[in-house]
């Protein structure tokens, strides 16, 4: 445990003041002294009103329970239920028609391609994640299922498998900036002449730039749906030499934009951790962030990308951003952190520390002057999840001016990225936007902490569909539609992210290609992806579909009805079959104990998991909440008992044990169960879920967690 040293009346811990005053202070602009004055008066301000949001959080989640808990046993009424929520303010009153008006958006946010997020903890992640702003056609083609060839055969490559790549990435060129005659396979050699490329594109307008000798460039950069396009020209390179152009490799422009997390993808429950995160996120702003590793038996040593170099048509160099803008995402307003204490000896609220510390930070990109640059307008981007409905978008946007004030910023310098995950924020999506219509950039649908919310709030209802049917229930597909449309009725389009969420299977690239479309075309500009390979690969989509075509096709639509939001997922039979009640406890318990045992014993926010039948999956907090929702819902409405739930849990122990038996920090959970934290953490997520603030796994798994730092030290 960190000493704690006083700071303007807070009681700070030693291993953060440290930070903040030998680091992330010199050269922000700062002054110490007024620095901590400053956070004090703002936590001073903004604690107490915070706590008075959370309050009404639990009195709306209490009345919603009540009113459910009287109507057990009759149909739903939709019409009285809408109702009711307007009664108790849970449903507020549409806004005057109105457009967003933020200023200084990096062309990045407003474009169309991938996002990234990476959890802020693991450098060496956010370093691959920051340098996906370009990435390798013929490598993400080549390493994954995304196309129909033999699998390459040992470490040597493959010409078959290859030749099926090239033909692939051909035919890409080929729609995507086709030739005035003829096909990619035909060419045999690029130059520039005058500032014409030969051989002509369909449309000239479409080269945009090259590297090298005009007669024989290295690279030749196309454009196209406002993404670039890079072919590599290299005649001596393994590829290249038998390639007729001599095109070694396609770039291309991928993840535009990544948020850096600070939240569901980090395991951080003290100073410690907190101060890790900042230091990594403080690299980051600086340009200086390195991350060394054992790669083949050598050292690699990783840093971030820089800017890349080429020469116009007309002979003009130009640079392009080497790496994806960053957004960062704080925490929401439930947690507490014990890296600052109040004078009244409380935890500070961590989202209002995180605002002011990630704020401060960014600074340092402001006055960057010749170092590596995010945002080239100046803005400094913050997300913030799990926010619920209009009053608590108000409290951020009136926190973020405060943060603003301190750190002698120009109003809306801070820019918002709005999280549509909480339903109290989907029901009400227009006013939240409304509350920040001067500084909003972002807003994007969460179908698992969407899903999570909808459980929970929906608990005293009615025993929920099975965790397989969620995807199909009336609510989700209003609430995706709805996203967008009111989106684009509050002017996003052109300003900001209208974002989709995250394709969770990384070694499935082929279905991700298959199915991942749907988001540019429902009117999305961007949409998360789990890996680099996997934001490459996303960046055909935007190729297929032109958004801002898409969007204007989508503008003026009607969005689908509130009642369809409302419509709760509620199971439709009486009983459901033992053997599919068993198979939906054990998929549960085994997600829940796949995820939580290496949050608890290993500090592990995020990771592929093996899910029931060996597949893995991206796990994160979101999906957690899920799990643990849905079971605490069955437990509440007889489908399985406690019993039932226990042994569920047992078999799923020992399964998650030998999926992880090839890790040698892993900690096995059976047989001893109960003795193991990370087991007693999964019972207390599934047994207590009903009683946690909003079904959030947080306070639950911090708890265990520092159990577990404690026992080690």
């Amino acid at each position: 445990m960190s000493s704690m040293v006083d700071r303007a009346g807070l009681a700070v811990a030693g291993v953060l003041a440290d930070f903040i005053e030998t680091q992330a202070l010199p050269g922000s602009g700062v002054a110490a002294g007024d620095f901590w004055r400053g956070v004090a008066e703002i936590m001073a301000r903004f604690s107490p009103e915070n706590r008075q949001l959370l309050a009404v959080r639990d009195a709306l989640q209490a009345g919603i329970d009540e009113w459910h808990e009287q109507r057990r046993g009759q149909p739903f009424d939709g019409a009285a239920y809408r109702a009711f929520l307007t009664g108790i303010g849970y449903l507020v009153q549409e806004p005057s028609p109105f457009r967003v008006d933020p200023k200084n958006v990096d062309d990045e946010v407003i474009g169309a391609g991938p996002q990234l997020v990476v959890p802020v903890l693991n450098a060496r992640f956010a370093l691959n994640a920051a340098n996906a702003r370009w990435g390798s056609l013929y490598d993400a083609l080549y390493g994954t299922d995304a196309i129909a060839a033999p699998a390459a055969a040992g470490q040597r490559y493959d010409p078959a498998r290859g030749a099926k790549v090239i033909a692939y990435a051909k035919e890409f060129l080929d729609r995507a900036v086709p030739l005035a005659h003829g096909r990619h396979t035909e060419v045999g050699g690029w130059s520039v002449a005058d500032g014409v490329l030969a051989p002509a594109l369909a449309d000239p307008a479409q080269f945009v730039g090259y590297r090298g000798e005009p007669k024989n460039p290295q690279a030749v950069l196309l454009r196209h749906h406002g993404l670039h396009i890079e072919l590599l020209l290299d005649r001596k390179h393994p590829v290249g030499r038998s390639d007729p152009a001599g095109l070694a490799d396609i770039v291309m422009e991928a993840a535009l934009t990544t948020i850096i997390d600070f939240e569901d993808s980090i395991a951080a429950v003290d100073a410690a951790d907190k101060t890790a995160a900042y230091a990594n996120w403080l690299g980051l702003m600086k340009g200086e962030l390195q991350a060394s590793f054992a790669k083949g038996g050598q050292s690699v040593t990783r840093r971030l990308e820089p800017d890349r170099g080429y020469v116009s048509p007309q002979g003009r160099p130009f640079e392009l951003p080497g790496r994806s803008l960053l957004f960062v995402r704080n925490v929401g307003h439930l947690m507490t952190t014990p890296a600052v204490r109040l004078p009244d000896g409380l935890a500070a609220p961590e989202g209002i520390l995180d605002a002011v510390i990630t704020s401060l930070i960014a600074l340092h990109d402001r006055h960057g002057g010749d170092r590596l640059r995010n945002s080239r307008k100046g803005s400094i981007y913050i997300v913030k999840p799990k926010m619920h409905g209009p009053a608590e978008a108000d409290f951020t946007n009136r926190l973020f001016d405060a943060v603003e004030d301190l750190l002698d910023l120009p109003r809306h310098t801070i820019k918002v990225g709005v999280m549509d995950e909480e339903r109290r924020t989907s029901a009400n999506l227009a006013a939240v936007i409304a509350a920040v219509r001067h500084r909003i950039v972002f807003i994007n649908t969460g179908f698992l902490d969407r899903t999570g919310d909808e459980i929970h709030t929906s608990m005293r209802a009615g025993a929920v569909v099975p965790k397989g049917e969620m995807r199909n229930q009336a609510w989700i597909k209003a609430y995706e539609t709805r996203n967008v449309a009111i989106g684009l009725a509050c002017g996003l389009d052109g300003q900001g992210q209208i974002g989709k969420g995250m394709w969770t299977a990384p070694d499935r690239m082929a279905d991700m290609l298959a199915q991942k479309i749907a988001h540019p075309q429902a009117g999305a500009n961007t949409a998360w992806v789990p890996s680099p390979t996997a934001a490459t690969l996303h960046a055909l989509h935007y190729h297929q579909v032109d958004v801002r075509v898409r969007q204007r096709e989508l503008e003026g639509e009607a969005a689908p009805a509130l009642e369809q939001l409302l419509t709760l997922p509620l199971a439709r039979y009486g009983s459901l079959p033992a053997q599919m009640v068993q198979r939906e406890l054990e998929n549960n318990a085994q997600s829940i104990l796949g995820y939580v045992v290496r949050w608890i014993d290993q500090g592990i926010g995020c990771s592929k998991v093996p899910d029931i039948n060996d597949v893995g999956l991206m796990e994160d907090r979101a999906t957690l909440r899920i799990s643990a929702q849905h079971l605490a819902n069955w437990l509440a409405h007889g489908i399985c008992t406690r019993a039932d739930v226990e042994q569920a849990l047992r078999r799923m122990a020992a399964k998650v044990d030998r999926q992880n038996a090839g890790d040698p920090a892993y900690r096995p959970m059976a047989p001893g169960f109960e003795a193991g934290l990370a087991f007693q953490a999964a019972c207390a997520l599934i047994f207590e879920g009903a009683s946690e603030p909003n079904g959030y796994t947080e306070p639950l798994l911090h708890s265990f967690r520092l159990q577990a730092k404690g026992r080690r030290v």
